[in-house]
């Protein structure tokens, strides 16, 4: 059975009204904790030390707009980001921020429509991470075939192995003391790489 995680969310208003209504809307076995600061600035000294799942911005804060703030998060922070804002501004925000992944609802919303936008930008988020991992996995791989590839090298080099001696001697050094490739290849790197 897959097991629930919470998401943390940070509400960005100059007022709490914003918060009292996601407070209400928003199951604490989901998204917890909720912590409300009341401007750009503020938002982005408290993400220097801490990190949150997703940020909503009420639009229009007291020292910007907010869509400043959006842009920045969404291109430095592995944060979901939707923007609040007032009806008649929602075409003119929602253009500008949508290419970099913030989402934008318009105020006045339902709760409905507030919490779907909520549960989108979870997954969205989930699904990115999913990808980071896939993506760390694969640059792990190749820095590993590159050692490989390098000692391989230099046992030809050095020892006069072939190619498939080279790779049989790593993969059988790598068994024969239960360590990775990798490892076994930087040792040989280390040894012969210096003449």
């Amino acid at each position: 059975m897959k097991q629930e995680q919470t998401a943390s969310v940070m509400i960005v208003s100059t007022t709490d009204k914003a918060l009292g209504f996601f407070q209400k809307i928003l199951p604490k076995n989901q998204f917890n904790p909720l912590t409300w600061v009341h401007s750009a600035g503020e938002a982005q000294r408290e993400l220097v030390n801490k990190s949150v799942d997703i940020v909503v911005i009420n639009a229009p804060l007291k020292d910007e707009m907010g869509t400043e703030l959006a842009i920045e998060l969404a291109q430095n922070n592995s944060c979901g980001v939707m923007m609040m804002v007032k009806n008649d501004v929602y075409e003119q925000v929602s253009y500008k921020v949508e290419e970099y992944g913030v989402l934008t609802l318009p105020r006045p919303c339902t709760a409905q429509q507030a919490f779907q936008t909520m549960k989108l930008l979870l997954a969205t988020k989930q699904r990115l991470k999913a990808l980071e991992q896939k993506t760390a996995s694969l640059e792990e791989k190749m820095k590993e075939i590159r050692l490989v590839n390098r000692a391989k090298g230099l046992l030809m080099d050095n020892l006069k192995f072939t190619e498939q001696e080279a790779h049989r001697y790593i993969e059988k050094a790598a068994m024969d003391n239960c360590r990775k490739k990798s490892e076994i290849a930087q040792n040989i790197i280390n040894t012969y790489g210096k003449y």
